[in-house]
């Protein structure tokens, strides 16, 4: 009866260990993946975008030699528009889970133009003779914002995964061309004389611009992120003198306000 025993307690005891010695050679589960860092958006980045703006141009061209004539000034209200684009470069902390601080610079070449034009007829408080003068004056006018840039902060506040709004604003600055055309004529009975000129003048005016957009994470990618923005820019009033050799003294006011739709991508370093 000893000897069964013994001889049980073995057998156990064996098959104990071919079931642990089974087991060590079972393939082990790999450890789990290390998670991605988290997403910051703190660091350096530069990009491109392409979009549209419209704005309003009030002007008052002063031709003082032309007032005998009766076309010694004129206003007009033009609203430039055209395509843009350019680039930007620029600077994020993320100074919490939350909220984004930045710093961004860009420059833009645009395409935005208006132009008006009228005629005017007046007859003169003159008579030569037993003719009175009169005159007929048909002038066009034309307003170009031919580039513009910004340096600008910006507030952001991340509302979903590596997604923010913010808003941004700060100085603005862009080159306003104003072009004018004109011809007058006097006529003296059946005599009459014409007088025409072309005349531009241009001038980089400082302003300042405020504005909001929508920028996130693009392609899945830790390094690309789109953009959608809107600027409101106004550029203030520029007032140019000069002396034309046909119409002579000439002065020009125009006044700039634009409004700036555009979307982009950006590589962040």
């Amino acid at each position: 009866m000893r000897r069964l025993s013994v001889a049980v307690l073995a057998a156990a005891s064996a098959v104990a260990f071919i079931q642990i010695a089974s087991a060590a050679d079972l393939p082990r589960k790999a450890p789990p993946a290390p998670l991605p860092p988290p997403y910051s958006w703190t660091g350096f980045y530069v990009g491109g975008n392409i979009g549209y703006s419209w704005g309003n141009t009030d002007s008052t061209v002063l031709i003082p030699d032309l007032a005998l004539a009766g076309f010694g000034s004129f206003t007009d209200s033009l609203k430039p528009d055209g395509v843009i684009g350019g680039g930007q470069i620029g600077y994020n902390w993320q100074v919490d889970p939350r909220w984004v601080l930045g710093i961004e610079a860009d420059f833009q070449g645009s395409g935005q133009k208006d132009s008006t034009s009228f005629s005017r007829s007046v007859t003169l408080p003159i008579i030569i003779g037993d003719f009175p003068v009169t005159g007929t004056g048909t002038f066009s006018h034309e307003v170009k914002l031919e580039w513009f840039g910004t340096v600008r902060g910006r507030v952001g506040y991340i509302l979903w995964n590596n997604g923010m709004v913010y808003a941004t604003g700060g100085l603005a600055y862009g080159r306003i061309k104003s072009s004018v055309s004109g011809a007058v004529t006097l006529t003296i009975g059946t005599a009459s004389a014409t007088s025409s000129a072309t005349f531009s003048d241009s001038d980089t005016k400082l302003g300042w611009t405020v504005g909001a957009g929508v920028e996130g994470q693009m392609f899945d990618s830790r390094n690309w992120t789109w953009k959608v923005e809107y600027l409101y820019m106004d550029l203030g009033t520029v007032d140019r003198s000069f002396i034309h050799p046909t119409f002579g003294a000439v002065s020009t006011t125009t006044s700039l306000t634009d409004n700036i739709v555009r979307v982009g991508v950006n590589y962040r370093f």
